[in-house]
């Protein structure tokens, strides 16, 4: 296994507003306007009613209890009762009220933020799939899978948390804020300035605060980051790992990277321990100010006594909304760098595409041509020079040589998985560059040396995904490659259950399955890469007539490293260092004593060769 890929972009904070992204988010949030508006709405109302929460308390005191009502608020008090019994109890019936009301308001918003939040994000993770799908393969040679993995799991999490309980609640606590200072300075200017008195020791806090809990954020990013890819990369090769007993140094390598984790994430800890007590005491600082200038206020009849006790239920209201921005400052920051990283992907480009106005297939296409073709998958280290052949119609041609002689490469720019660099590859003389993207796949079937089978049944992983192919066209399909009886003998048959990569079955039963699927599918023309490599003589040989069938009347390409399952193409095409060296039949490249020759020499070397003789 390799060591763990540095993952730079994860250690990238962005701002805490960034105009063009949240330009890009909005776009989102588009089809639920109506949502996000009703949740602000909500939001004013709930800091508005928690402002005036306060007063009632200064009321009740003052216009019945001490009887030294305030001026400021006759327009409150001058149609309340004269009966303080009467007069309490309407107060407390309306406070009663109120709360109620802050709690239906605070429910309705909240679960309408985080319903939307979660639509919006579905509606992203579905994009960014669906982009990653439409990509070409040369983006998945570079890009490690843990990475991918982490872009539409973790940063779009990350964007759900800002857009949930970020965007809205930073409104409603500023708004809040803005409440709560604005009845403290009308209720008392002086008192409110004292009040005031401590809040530069609560931003040079919260601003130490912000920092370390920045950098524990992005510490935490980094890990799970590192985690996701060591994870995808070990447990798909686990077999390697057990037989390699690496299993302990395996250990090794991940108890570095998670220690690295619950590092970041004791360092978030650490600055949380301490900031919140820290605020708490600063704001029971500013209560023990209120309650000493206040107190010698009422003694000296300059305040009443309700606006001492509405000061300090406002003092303790004061800072919670600074808390909460302080917190909220470092989800927007990683909102930001999650939505940067999310947009990086959204925005690169899909370089092999159809064209805007592809041209009609041929009814029966068979013809392929490779014309002068050359190939590099890194600048000008080219992987195929100047290769030219033409399989006709419903010919078999067999492609062989020595392990990364281009082989492979020829296929996947048949299938345009990439895209040639000089030449052309033609399917009855059309350039497969002018040809719409799925209708050219869609010709083809391929059977590959490392088969694939996804998670869900046997018929839906010979369907993948074409619902027109019906159960009998299953059955068949399995029947013509000889595991009918395999099938027949599982309780569910062809509805029994496939595990993720196919874990149940051998490897020769889930490459007949790729048999199957490709004999389902009809496909005008057939791929066979090193198809099989994975199944044992016996097995090879039954299937062989099932080939045959599937072979006939079409036009075949196989790739094989057994010379034994190539002798019957109509040619033979000898791949070396990335050019087309021979072709022919079996006997005639043999009859060559080239490459062919030394390669059926190699393999068939306790067996006497029987090489025709020359014509003259």
């Amino acid at each position: 296994m390799s060591e763990p890929v540095s993952h730079h972009e994860e250690e990238v904070l962005g701002k805490v507003y960034d105009a063009r992204l949240v330009r890009r988010l909005l776009y989102y949030a588009r089809p639920y306007r109506r949502a996000i508006a009703a949740a602000v709405v909500l939001t004013v109302l709930y800091a508005a009613l928690e402002g005036i929460i306060p007063l009632f308390f200064k009321v009740a005191i003052d216009h019945y209890l001490s009887g030294t009502a305030d001026a400021k608020l006759a327009f409150a008090t001058r149609h309340l009762p004269d009966d303080p019994w009467t007069g309490i109890n309407l107060l407390g019936s309306l406070f009663l009220g109120i709360l109620l009301l802050d709690f239906v308001l605070e429910y309705t918003r909240y679960r309408l933020t985080l319903l939307t939040g979660q639509q919006v994000m579905y509606d992203l993770r579905r994009e960014v799939f669906a982009h990653l799908q439409r990509l070409p393969i040369p983006f998945f040679d570079r890009n490690p899978v843990g990475r991918l993995v982490t872009r539409a799991t973790t940063d779009i999490d990350q964007l759900n948390e800002a857009f949930s309980a970020g965007v809205v609640a930073v409104f409603g606590d500023l708004f809040m804020l803005l409440a709560y200072v604005g009845v403290m300075l009308y209720l008392d200017w002086k008192l409110a300035l004292l009040s005031f008195a401590v809040l530069p020791l609560i931003l040079l806090v919260t601003q130490l605060f912000r920092r370390l809990v920045r950098e524990a954020y992005r510490g935490t990013r980094v890990a799970i980051a590192r985690i996701n890819a060591f994870l995808n990369e070990h447990l798909s090769g686990m077999s390697v790992v057990q037989l390699f007993n690496r299993e302990a140094y395996a250990i090794r390598q991940f108890d570095e990277i998670n220690r690295r984790h619950m590092q970041a994430w004791r360092d978030a800890i650490l600055a949380h321990a301490w900031f919140y007590p820290a605020v708490e005491i600063l704001s029971l600082l500013a209560i023990a100010l209120i309650i000493w200038r206040g107190g010698l206020h009422v003694f000296q009849g300059v305040v009443e006594t309700g606006t001492v006790v509405a000061f300090l239920l406002y003092v303790q209201r004061f800072f919670r909304p600074i808390q909460d921005l302080s917190e909220k400052y470092n989800i927007l920051q990683s909102a930001m760098a999650a939505s940067e990283r999310i947009f990086k992907l959204l925005d690169t480009p899909v370089t092999i595409t159809s064209p805007a106005r592809p041209r009609p297939l041929p009814s029966d296409v068979s013809r392929v041509e490779f014309r002068n073709v050359w190939f590099a998958y890194q600048k000008e280290d080219w992987v195929l020079r100047d290769v030219s052949f033409v399989i006709e119609p419903g010919a078999m041609a067999a492609i062989v040589g020595h392990t990364g002689a281009g082989k492979t490469t020829l296929t996947n720019l048949l299938l345009r998985f990439y895209d040639v660099q000089k030449g052309q590859v033609l399917l009855d003389g059309v350039d497969i560059r002018e040809l719409d993207l799925q209708e050219l796949r869609r010709q083809f079937g391929i059977v590959l040396q490392d088969p694939f089978l996804s998670s869900g049944t046997i018929a839906s992983n010979v369907r993948l995904g074409s619902y027109w192919i019906d159960d009998a066209g299953v059955t068949e399909a399995l029947e013509h490659v000889n595991l009918g009886d395999f099938v027949r003998s599982l309780p569910h048959g062809v509805t029994h259950e496939v595990r993720e990569r196919g874990a149940t079955l051998s490897v020769g039963q889930k490459q007949l399955i790729s048999f199957a699927r490709a004999l389902a599918h009809q496909p005008r023309l057939l791929i066979l890469d090193e198809a099989t490599s994975s199944v044992d003589t016996q097995t090879e040989f039954l299937i062989r007539s099932a080939l045959e069938n599937l072979i006939t009347g079409r036009t075949s390409i196989v790739i094989a490293h057994r010379l034994s399952t190539v002798q019957r193409a109509d040619q033979i095409l000898v791949m070396h260092k990335g050019q087309l060296r021979e072709r022919g039949t079996h006997q005639e490249l043999l009859a060559q004593r080239g490459i062919y020759y030394k390669l059926y020499q190699l393999q068939y070397r306790d067996q006497e060769i029987s090489v025709p003789a020359d014509d003259d």
